[in-house]
């Protein structure tokens, strides 16, 4: 290392001559990038003026402390660009040249890449042995930029490019062109343009014509007839401007355009316009999808995160106050409430993907549309009442309940709406959900979901995108009610799937109404309706509630069971209407009265009917909430019993011969199975599960229930225990994505085994694989039903419960 070199690696300025000042003076008031560098293999700096440092980025602290002086340390990170640098000095040097200059990249610290022009001279001046060369740098990025462009534009453009500077006599010289134009035009080097020339010579009439304003400079438009260099005759319009002037003489930029076929070229503009636009419409949708998955992305790191952190929360909190029992069970709730949450948005992420690409399929089978409605009012009347929201379902016309079609996907287009007017409608409000009949014709049905809340409403700019993905109304909207975003999308494309339409109307701060239309099948037969009795048919029964749908409704229910009934709207009416039949002698033998109505309520109601007509008449309290919270209070005032809305035809039935005693009722909902199973006691199965923590939450659910469990953690160890114990067991819960040997090649296995139960075992797939056609491919194995996870509970119980004992 020099002397010079060791002064600057110790930070100390290097001694400069008075000329180095003077060049260092200059080219600052210059403003020029002017630096000085030994020719030795780094080329090292030895100083450098601060327009050197302004070009590269660094300070001239920071280049020192990073470079050490060294530009090949500088150029690290661009060997092509380093070596095309070195070679221009070695070759000037070999050659005895004073200076040499070269266009090159040059990367800055901002990681931007820059056109420079390097402009050095050697000098006759040496230190420690090594010759001195100066450096201008000099930015030529605009220009370099501006030649590329037009480059592109020539090529780009349609039709043939030349520039032309227009002589005084007329004379034309070319002074380039576009590829395009050569290849038509050129006949070669050596040739003169001689075929271009005489394409010129050939056309000098219409030239003539434009002679003045040519040689003044003015926009000039003509057609030429020329001929190819293959000998094809050409008709160019020619669209000329000028774009510079050079020794007195105008320089013209032409666009010769070949009109030959005039419906052809139409043709090509037309289609060049409908691409153009296509593209632009590409370009707005694409860029808008971006935007919006970016931010659906943001929103996702968002929403998942929030419940994640509730469950490691509440799991921290449990563990530190893990003998507060009832902290625990607070905590241990909260967890639940989050882990839900999180698999409603993992659900919702997974059925966009599955729409999109196709695979989503649409069931055909019997259902219920009572077990349905009783599934959508139990998840949402709880968050109704705990927001301070009035929920109402009223049924119109229903001439029954049971239908053929998707259950599943009725349930999440319902849920998906409600839990939509859940979220947007504040404390007061309201949200109803009406189920209306309106087309029943040739083995078909038709029934109209309307769901209305009072809530914010949307403007109509959101309404024209609000079934897009990732969609929301605003970031502030997304922020502060949450979502993916894909809710819309998910109803929308599921309506869609399933043949019925879906409409909204809607206006900020007045709320939203959805409305939906789907078709069903029917059976073959009616089914839903209970058999009639001879003794309902001479009872008389008072309806009152305040929805006057859910009386119409209740009413047509009575009357196809060939039972008479009078209704009112309010809970004074009502105890009019049963003290006047009760001076009359006409006294009713049944009062189905709502809970909450705008007067008094069903409790108080009661409470006055008693005073007139004592024990004799049964009164039933209807309520979409959970009655065992004024279960005390009613009975006190002399209720019989409770209905839970809304009201079908077979619980208003059996509601109806409970609480008079006519006859035993039937059970018709899942609300009297809870999760102690005691027939499942002393049970034996084999549970098959890889992952530690799945196989430790499946125990201690079989445990709780006295049901005992074998593990295996593959397929392989769940074959060998069978084939050993078999006999010991009642069933196998197999998972499915497992190593060694998964779960449908293990039931396969096991199935062909040979083994005495091979073939009777009851075996259910227990897996995180969760779609229809997941369910399908383990029945396609052998297995013989599908739990999936999150394991429910009281879905696992009925199930072993079903497979065990049947």
């Amino acid at each position: 290392m020099s002397d010079r070199q060791k002064e600057m690696a110790m930070g100390k300025e290097p001694q400069f001559t008075p000329a180095d000042y003077e060049y260092a003076t200059l080219m600052h008031l210059l403003g020029v990038s002017v630096s000085k560098h030994l020719l030795d293999e780094h080329f090292t700096l030895v100083w450098a003026n601060e327009y050197y440092y302004e070009f590269t980025g660094w300070t001239k602290e920071e280049y020192e402390s990073t470079f050490h002086n060294r530009p090949d340390l500088y150029y690290k990170d661009d060997p092509k660009e380093w070596q095309e640098l070195t070679n221009a000095v070695l070759d000037a040097l070999s050659k005895g040249q004073k200076s040499y200059k070269l266009l090159s990249r040059f990367r800055r610290k901002n990681n931007d890449f820059i056109w420079i022009q390097f402009s050095a001279q050697f000098a006759d001046e040496y230190i420690d042995g090594y010759q001195v060369a100066y450096t201008v740098l000099t930015n030529v990025n605009d220009v370099i930029r501006m030649q590329k462009e037009q480059s592109v534009t020539y090529e780009s453009l349609p039709g043939f490019i030349a520039k032309y500077r227009v002589e005084r006599d007329l004379g034309l010289t070319l002074l380039e062109a576009n590829s395009r134009f050569m290849e038509y035009f050129d006949e070669g080097a050596g040739s003169g343009h001689i075929l271009h020339q005489r394409n010129i010579e050939d056309n000098l009439t219409v030239l003539m014509e434009n002679r003045d304003r040519l040689l003044s400079g003015e926009p000039v438009q003509f057609v030429m007839n020329v001929k190819s260099r293959q000998g094809k005759t050409l008709w160019l319009q020619v669209n000329a401007s000028c774009v510079s002037w050079q020794d007195g003489c105008p320089i013209y930029l032409a666009i010769f355009i070949d009109i030959t076929d005039v419906t052809e070229l139409r043709e090509i503009q037309r289609k060049l316009t409908e691409q153009a636009d296509a593209l632009k419409d590409a370009l707005t949708v694409a860029e808008h999808a971006n935007r919006a998955k970016s931010e659906f992305l943001s929103r996702m790191s968002h929403e998942i995160r929030t419940p994640m952190n509730a469950i490691i929360g509440m799991t921290t909190i449990a563990a530190a106050y893990i003998e507060d029992r009832q902290r625990v069970a607070d905590c241990l709730e909260k967890i639940g409430y989050s882990s839900k949450h999180l698999m409603t948005l993992i659900n919702d992420i997974l059925d966009m993907s599955k729409i999109d690409e196709g695979k989503m399929k649409i069931a055909h089978e019997l259902f219920d549309l009572e077990t349905v409605m009783e599934s959508v009012t139990s998840i949402i009347y709880p968050q109704a009442a705990a927001k301070g929201l009035t929920f109402t379902v009223p049924l119109v016309d229903l001439t029954g309940t049971t239908f053929i079609g998707d259950p599943l996907r009725l349930n999440q287009i319902l849920l998906n709406l409600l839990s939509n007017s859940l979220k947007f409608t504040p404390a007061g409000g309201s949200i109803r959900l009406e189920v209306r009949q309106i087309q029943k014709k040739k083995g078909r049905i038709r029934l109209r979901f309307t769901v209305s809340d009072t809530g914010i409403g949307m403007s109509r700019e959101f309404m024209d995108r609000l079934f897009a993905p990732f969609e929301q109304e605003s970031a502030e909207t997304g922020q502060k009610f949450g979502g993916t975003g894909l809710g819309m999308a998910i109803t929308k494309n599921l309506v869609t799937l399933m043949g019925g339409i879906i409409s909204v109307r809607s206006q900020e701060g007045q709320g939203s109404t959805f409305t939906v239309e789907l078709d069903f099948d029917l059976p073959g037969e009616e089914l839903g309706q209970p058999p009639r009795q001879p003794a309902l048919g001479s009872f008389r029964i008072m309806i009152a509630d305040e929805d006057r749908d859910s009386c119409i409704h209740a009413s047509l229910l009575l009357k196809n069971l060939g039972i008479r009934s009078d209704w009112v709207l309010t809970g004074e009416e009502c105890v009019e209407k049963v003290h006047a039949a009760h001076e009359t002698g006409e006294d009713f033998d049944v009062c189905l009265i709502g809970w909450k109505m705008p007067d008094i309520d069903g409790i108080e109601a009661t409470r006055r009917i008693r005073e007139w007509v004592g024990p004799e008449a049964t009164i039933i309290i209807m309520t979409a909430y959970d009655w065992s919270s004024i279960e005390k209070d009613a009975r006190a005032a002399g209720v019989n019993a409770f209905l839970s809305k809304p009201v079908f035809a077979s619980t208003l039935y059996n509601a109806l011969l409970s609480a008079t005693g006519a006859h035993k009722a039937v059970l018709t909902s899942t609300q009297s199975a809870g999760l102690k199973r005691p027939e499942l006691a002393g049970r034996r199965v084999l549970l098959v599960e890889d992952n530690e923590l799945n196989r430790e939450i499946a125990l201690e659910l079989l445990k709780m229930t006295d049901v005992a469990a074998d593990c295996a953690k593959n397929g392989r160890e769940a074959l060998e225990l069978f084939l050993a114990n078999g006999l010991d067991y009642d069933l196998i819960l197999m998972d499915v994505q497992m190593p060694v040997m998964d779960g449908y090649e293990a039931t396969r296995a096991i199935r062909k085994s040979g083994h005495p139960k091979a073939g009777s075992i009851p075996i259910i797939a227990m897996t995180a694989d969760a779609f229809r056609e997941d369910v399908a491919r383990a029945s396609e194995s052998g297995m013989d039903g599908h739990l999936a996870k999150p394991i429910d509970p009281a879905l696992l119980y009925k199930t072993l419960a079903e497979k065990i004992i049947g």
